[in-house]
């Protein structure tokens, strides 16, 4: 893929292969994503086809404002609520698809719901405005790998691919975005990410509830068992290296043979925006294993254990 500036004429540009059919990796405040036009089948075909990503899982619509949004999906008062406090955000939320709604089905996986989600960042803003077509956009990585944060891991991932790549530096938030199901009377925490289940949870005035588990029918992304994965295996909850392990510490007791530390400060902030350039940094390393030391399960706690689990999973192909 190729690598652009992002410059005003060059988000125009990739805007325009877009509404062709082509791909275009952009920055997110989460991560970056590779879109295709969601209304065109042949551009998400391609796009399953360059992650090798299994089409029975759902992408993630991402427009330009709660206007569009609400053309797609079906909103109750729960979606406008939480679509008035955390949009533009790294929030998805999944609700009724919107009868006659162009969205292909390969993008809704053949489900009756639609995750959609309007980021913040100024780039992904600029190509979608530009682009005047909805985007379907997984992270930018082969499927069930580590997710991208900078523009050189996608270019990683997919040097042979055709395309462009619109490069906006690191990606400020590091983890996806949180997703919330609401095409049910319960709502549901589909996938833990960049905002907490407390300030969700305290918007709504009501508990998230868990999903039924179905790692062959997700009802979202990142809902597959195995997921986010290093090539090397990972071992959580660890508080030393064993021989042929390299360690991925946090916070301030670190031990001295500590690879990369998440936050020294013991940060889940800084730790979630770390979290998949080191994995991808430790991979470097060639060890068998890559020891991560706990990570205390609250606020952002939660996102950062739940892909730290998938990626120690056995492995399968996902995406």
């Amino acid at each position: 893929m190729q690598v652009l500036s992002p410059s005003d004429e060059n988000i125009a540009l990739a805007a325009s292969f877009l509404r062709d059919g082509s791909l275009v990796a952009f920055p997110t405040e989460t991560v970056y994503g590779l879109g295709a036009n969601a209304n065109d089948g042949r551009a998400i075909a391609r796009l399953y086809e360059a992650k090798g990503r299994p089409r029975f899982n759902p992408l993630i619509v991402h427009v330009a404002d709660r206007e569009h949004a609400e053309r797609l999906g079906v909103f109750d008062d729960r979606a406008r609520l939480l679509a008035e406090q955390f949009w533009p955000g790294p929030l998805t939320l999944v609700v009724p698809l919107v009868e006659g709604a162009p969205i292909n089905s390969l993008v809704t996986a053949g489900l009756d719901t639609v995750g959609l989600r309007v980021p913040s960042h100024p780039i992904a803003q600029k190509l979608i405005q530009f682009s005047r077509v909805p985007v379907a956009a997984p992270s930018a990585n082969r499927s069930g790998r580590v997710s991208p944060t900078t523009a050189e891991h996608v270019a990683g991932d997919f040097e042979n691919v055709k395309g462009l790549i619109v490069n906006g530096g690191r990606c400020p938030g590091g983890l996806e975005s949180t997703v919330v199901g609401l095409a049910g009377d319960a709502p549901l925490l589909l996938r833990p990410g960049g905002i907490p289940r407390d300030e969700i949870e305290t918007e709504l005035g009501e508990p998230l509830h868990q999903p039924e588990h179905k790692p062959d029918a997700p009802a979202s992304p990142g809902m597959l068992t195995s997921h986010y994965a290093p090539r090397a295996r990972v071992r959580l909850n660890a508080q030393q290296a064993r021989p042929g392990e390299v360690l991925l510490g946090f916070g301030p007791d670190a031990p001295p043979e500590t690879i990369l530390n998440l936050s020294e400060r013991g940060d889940l902030t800084e730790a979630s925006a770390n979290l998949f350039g080191y994995l991808r940094a430790m991979d470097t390393c060639r060890a068998d294993t890559i020891a991560v030391m706990p990570i205390p399960n609250e606020g952002l706690g939660e996102a950062i254990n739940d892909r730290l689990a998938r990626a120690a999973a056995p492995k399968r192909n996902g995406g």
